[in-house]
């Protein structure tokens, strides 16, 4: 419990972490908020009424249809958490077990391992969308499923690397003198000492799926109508730049705001769980 009031106190203390918490915060209660209410309906069009100003009735305004502009904000945030908890997900699930199979088996299974993750990272994730798209079409699944892969070859290198110091250390070499198999040691000692490092890199790599996410829905190949997305709102806004100018500003700095905090709290949580940063400080 003390070591936890401890962690807790340093947290506090911690300007990124704090900063970054408090807008993953938001965006997280933007999200869980879109789940019960929004101001409107997202996908109610009222064409009388569009390119409203910001009013009593709109917060916002409203886009080129008449939606509510701070509707679809809310919306969009929880689409693009969905499309970063699935994405991120897939790579750390997949890109995990193959870092450690790598650390665990050494010779050529982690030769094959890391060179077919040099082989992914040559596809970026829209390059991905795009060839997704070409034979199944656009739409979310695909952009989820292409940021994924993307994820799979990052998550395998860091964790064969911080796995690999891991098999070095004198416990690892104890418990390998007491008989105990790869896979055991795996998942009793190797595993749980390189958790920090997987949490932070989530953090950051959720950051870069909702960039990622925002970029394809502005090229048409990640959320499709009517789902709400910010990128999508920024590509509809292109066109009145001059007219609304506002119409992109708010997607882009909700996007902007989203990256940043997880960004921030991403090194925040690097500093606090690495013990030679935290002595440093």
């Amino acid at each position: 419990m003390s070591d936890f009031l401890h962690l807790l106190k340093r947290a506090l203390h911690h300007r990124s972490f704090a900063i970054g918490a408090a807008l993953t915060f938001l965006l997280l209660a933007a999200a869980l908020l879109s789940l019960v209410w929004t101001p409107w309906s997202p996908y109610e069009i009222d064409v009388p009424n569009k390119l409203q100003s910001p009013s009593a009735a709109h917060w916002m305004g409203t886009d080129p249809i008449g939606r509510d502009v701070a509707s679809l904000l809310l919306v969009g945030a929880r689409n693009s958490i969905l499309v970063g908890v699935i994405a991120v997900g897939i790579g750390l699930l997949v890109g995990t077990a193959l870092g450690l199979l790598a650390a665990a088996r050494r010779g050529w299974v982690e030769e094959l391992i890391m060179r077919l993750s040099d082989f992914s990272l040559a596809f970026p994730a829209i390059l991905s969308a795009i060839m997704l798209t070409a034979v199944f079409g656009a739409g979310i699944v695909n952009a989820i499923v292409a940021i994924g892969i993307y994820n799979i070859p990052t998550f395998a290198r860091i964790t064969r690397g911080s796995a690999n110091a891991v098999w070095t250390r004198e416990y690892v070499l104890a418990a390998r003198a007491c008989g105990k198999g790869p896979w055991h040691i795996t998942l009793e000692h190797v595993l749980p000492n390189i958790t920090s490092v997987l949490i932070v890199q989530v953090t950051i790599r959720f950051a870069t799926a909702i960039l990622a996410e925002a970029a394809l829905s502005y090229l048409g190949l990640g959320t499709q109508p009517p789902q709400p997305s910010w990128g999508r709102m920024l590509s509809e806004a292109q066109t009145l730049l001059f007219q609304m100018p506002m119409l992109a500003v708010y997607p882009g700095v909700a996007i902007a705001l989203a990256v940043l905090g997880l960004n921030l709290l991403g090194d925040g949580l690097r500093d606090l769980l690495d013990p030679r940063l935290a002595r440093k400080r």
